[in-house]
């Protein structure tokens, strides 16, 4: 154990542990939705992360750009940037919403037990995987350069680069939106009815189906905004990239409470901090190790969660 490596490089680490944290948040906001209303743990939900991460890269690749393109300057970099949103966003969301019409409405209509929708969540997670495998080749895929990570803030030997900023920006910022639709909108008065009581919900005239739709939706644009951090983050995408990313957002879902939106940003941004120190203490080969040994601690001993309030009930 490297004791005095995690001190030496305590600033750094936390800050690299946040902004990987901001991304984990993004994508565990749709386990949590969907958990809230269905109590159902969407495991396709990686997937739905997965071909976020594709769709970016292909719309680039439509532009001619691939890891060895040169950096674009600021007004291409926000056109880029915003095509990549728009096209992870909408395949993302489309899949999501293909899942759940597909998947888990017909199970909803026949009465189905918990049981069958657990193993169809499993057997769509790995047909959509195993799909994307075929396509990709399994091969790893370098990204285009979009932004330049510079160093913007220095304090001591921690340097806070400009995308580190932006990603941990835009999480906070789509955590408020979320936020706000969630508690301020009728759409979203409907989404914590059903949470709360779907029976009462629908004697109320909510229309069950539609909110069911609408919070699979949400997930999946959540997941593709976290896509496009990750792919911009590291730098490659892999085809089982979804698969260990889920583990982590499922974790930081467990975390803070599963089925409280803001417990997942809070329980995201701690994973990705504690994942970071682990790396620094451990090796980078125990950085997913520690979303696993994390993950049965808290079922063990607070399988509540941090916050442990659900959707029905939370502000949030």
């Amino acid at each position: 154990m490297n004791f005095s490596g995690l001190i030496d490089n305590f600033g750094p680490l936390t800050v690299a542990g946040l902004a990987q944290g901001a991304i984990i948040a993004l994508f565990a906001l749709g386990y949590t939705l969907v958990y809230g209303v269905l109590r159902l743990i969407n495991f396709a939900h990686s997937e739905v992360f997965l071909v976020g991460t594709y769709a970016c890269l292909i719309l680039w690749g439509w532009f001619g750009l691939d890891q060895n393109s040169a950096t674009p300057d600021f007004g291409a970099m926000l056109g880029y940037m915003a095509l990549g949103l728009v096209a992870a966003i909408v395949v993302s969301g489309a899949l999501a919403l293909g899942v759940e019409l597909v998947a888990y409405r017909p199970l909803r209509r026949r009465n189905a037990p918990p049981l069958a929708f657990l193993i169809t969540a499993i057997g769509a997670s790995l047909a959509i995987s195993e799909f994307v495998g075929v396509a990709t080749h399994r091969n790893q895929r370098g990204v285009p350069p979009i932004i330049e990570a510079r160093t913007v803030i220095t304090i001591g030997n921690t340097h806070i680069t400009n995308l580190q900023i932006l990603i941990v920006v835009l999480a906070l910022v789509m955590m408020f939106v979320l936020d706000r639709f969630i508690n301020g909108s009728r759409l979203g008065r409907g989404i914590r009815a059903v949470a709360q009581n779907p029976d009462s919900a629908a004697l109320m005239g909510v229309n069950k189906s539609r909110v069911i739709s609408l919070v699979f939706l949400l997930g999946g644009l959540m997941a593709g905004i976290a896509a496009v951090m990750y792919d911009l983050k590291i730098g490659v995408t892999k085809y089982d990239a979804g698969f260990l990313l889920g583990i982590d957002a499922f974790t930081a879902a467990v975390l803070g409470g599963i089925g409280n939106l803001r417990g997942a940003l809070v329980g995201g941004l701690l994973l990705g901090v504690l994942q970071s120190y682990a790396a620094g203490l451990f090796g980078s080969n125990w950085l997913h190790a520690a979303a696993f040994v994390l993950l049965i601690l808290i079922l063990m001993f607070r399988p509540s969660g941090l916050l442990g309030e659900s959707l029905g009930r939370a502000r949030a």
